[in-house]
């Protein structure tokens, strides 16, 4: 049974429910959080829910700013609001 991140350090199970239920859950809880309106969140969510989880954003005036592979079930992904430009990073070139 896989847990479901609520916020950082705190995860839920729900025994005895299957997989497009614990979906439910995790594409409800970023809907929820882009209902808020923060400018930027980052959640860990399911690799199988990333698509359904981008056009959420889209709908709801966000897109997928970053990311990260957690392990081989699991991404955090944050989302940045539309509204905001382009977040820009300092990389260093050696070369």
């Amino acid at each position: 049974m896989r847990a479901v991140h609520l916020e950082d350090n705190l995860k839920v199970r729900f025994p005895g429910q299957d997989a497009s239920f614990m979906a439910g859950v995790e594409i409800g809880m970023l809907a929820t959080l882009m209902a808020m309106r923060p400018r930027e969140f980052s959640r860990q969510i399911d690799t199988g829910n990333m698509e359904q989880a981008r056009l959420l954003g889209l709908k709801m005036g966000y897109h997928v700013s970053e990311v990260e592979q957690v392990d081989r079930k699991e991404v955090r992904v944050t989302f940045r609001d539309r509204s905001l430009g382009p977040k820009l990073r300092v990389v260093s070139s050696q070369g």
